[in-house]
């Protein structure tokens, strides 16, 4: 009888604390953004030694070289800051791997932020060799140019040589 009990007991503790189950039923939504870039940079002209003479180094001026120095345009938001991070090449080289030097110094860049007056004066002189921190002009644009010098050697084989130059610009924040 004490197990009768102890059974009635335990079945009604069961049914009392067990809660009653409800129809459940749940959605799903995903949270959305769409990331648009407030920075937009094109390589508008290839820095172009054009024909070059062996034993007989060539200088292209980023500003007085109308045309044959590298010019990136950049369009953002009015007076963002952002970096300026040149990645130069040591040597330019053929299909077939025949190396002729380039090289770049302190004052082969220059930029325009619609403040100068163009590429031959434009509104300061950059550094290629470091990173530089420079706002975007008040109209949302900046033009950079680089120039630079190649030397070929008395020897130097002919052909087409050619390299990368990469400019990377980064927002930041400011």
């Amino acid at each position: 009888m004490k197990r009768l009990v102890v059974l009635i007991v335990t079945l009604a503790v069961t049914l009392v604390s067990t809660p009653q189950t409800q129809a459940q039923e749940s959605a799903t939504i995903q949270a959305l953004a769409t990331v648009v870039s407030a920075l937009t940079i094109t390589g508008t002209n290839n820095l172009n030694f054009g024909n070059v003479t062996p034993g007989t180094p060539k200088l292209i001026d980023k500003q007085t070289d109308v045309g044959l120095a590298g010019e990136w345009t950049l369009s953002g938001n009015p007076t963002a800051e952002l970096t300026l991070d040149f990645t130069l090449p040591d040597s330019l080289r053929t299909a077939s791997g025949s190396a002729m030097v380039v090289s770049f110094g302190i004052t082969d860049a220059s930029l325009d932020d619609g403040s100068g007056g163009g590429q031959t004066a434009p509104s300061s002189i950059l550094n290629p060799l470091i990173v530089e921190t420079r706002n975007i002009g008040a109209g949302g644009a900046l033009t950079i140019w680089i120039g630079g010098q190649v030397s070929p050697t008395p020897a130097q084989t002919g052909g087409a040589y050619a390299a990368d130059i990469i400019l990377t610009v980064t927002l930041t924040g400011n």
